[in-house]
């Protein structure tokens, strides 16, 4: 791809988005919106969600849960190259950030999931990941009366199956937004909330093209991209990208574009995890993607944008997870 090619894809992106800044009183020019709180529908819906999150023994293991890897208090991800699955099984991939996913136009870096319901059921199954099955998942709070209790008030049955499972955990998701980053409030209007370096950082990152990837209000998240336009991407990781799901050769190395709120909180980064910093991925993505060398101020001031990025984290209280039945099958973190 050209770098007038690059500038084109840039202008377009500002042209598809204009006037959609009108609603939070912003410039309508620019290629990134505020994120909007989180609007939750049905409260009781993800406060059963959020108890699943976090609960350990919808794994073989009994010691993996969601928040494992995609931990509420380290930017939704576990700050790992690749996660940790069952029997220490080294995952193929990083673990994307949770947070904001729902405005994801897919899930998983090769998008197989569709939504949010569709991805939670995933790792549940994947013997790499939690290692269980959704039978013996669904067993297991079949098992414990609290559970049954709580489904029944959500669902109007006393018979727990995956799809309710998988929807409760995407409703909890959902309310994972984090609005109110200081350059949400530099958008709105509030010109003191930013620096004069995050400032130029922020032109820079718009006037070199980054905005043509990672734009609207999760910052990326709503296109797949090929990794290494300009210049291939090395890597030792078999990961395929879109190919794997769609079977054509047109679509290897094609990967969901990243949201970049939180970026400061979601290191390592790429979907192989190898660069180990926001300064290592600013060059690699200048080189590869853009076919840009960025100086070292460049990519100083890049950073310092990058950082204001970061919003308010979720904020709620842990959930007292309901305790096993004398029926409720015991975890088997050490057999095979």
């Amino acid at each position: 791809m050209s770098k007038q090619r690059i500038l084109s894809l840039t202008l377009a992106v500002a042209a598809s988005i204009a006037g959609s800044g009108a609603a939070y009183g912003i410039d309508s020019k620019e290629p990134i919106q505020p994120i909007a709180a989180a609007k939750i529908k049905n409260p009781a819906l993800a406060e059963l969600g959020k108890k699943l999150y976090f609960d350990t023994r919808l794994s073989k293991s009994g010691f993996i849960s969601c928040n494992s890897c995609h931990n509420l208090s380290m930017g939704g991800t576990d700050n790992l190259k690749t996660s940790i699955g069952d029997h220490w099984h080294e995952g193929p991939i990083n673990a994307p950030t949770v947070l904001n996913s729902s405005m994801n136009v897919a899930q998983f870096w090769d998008g197989r999931a569709k939504d949010l319901k569709a991805q939670a059921g995933g790792p549940i199954a994947n013997p790499g990941e939690m290692g269980f099955t959704h039978e013996l998942a669904v067993d297991v709070l079949q098992s414990i009366p609290a559970y049954v209790t709580e489904f029944k008030v959500v669902f109007g049955s006393d018979k727990v199956n995956i799809d309710e499972v998988t929807k409760a955990i995407a409703a909890f998701e959902e309310t994972l937004v984090t609005p109110n980053s200081r350059f949400d409030k530099w958008l709105k209007g509030d010109k003191k909330a930013l620096n004069a370096n995050e400032v130029a950082g922020y032109r820079l990152f718009k006037d070199s093209g980054c905005v043509a990837c990672h734009n609207g209000p999760a910052v990326g998240g709503n296109s797949y991209q090929k990794m290494g336009v300009v210049e291939p991407y090395n890597t030792t990781s078999k990961a395929e990208g879109r190919s794997a799901v769609t079977g054509k050769d047109a679509d290897r190395f094609n990967f969901k574009v990243p949201t970049l709120r939180n970026v400061e909180l979601t290191y390592p980064y790429f979907h192989d995890g190898e660069a180990a910093t926001l300064k290592d991925a600013v060059d690699t993505m200048g080189r590869l993607q853009l076919g840009k060398k960025f100086t070292d101020d460049e990519n100083t001031k890049i950073v310092a944008f990058l950082k204001t990025l970061t919003g308010d984290q979720p904020s709620f209280k842990l959930p007292i997870l309901p305790p096993s039945s004398d029926k409720t099958p015991r975890p088997n973190p050490f057999g095979k």
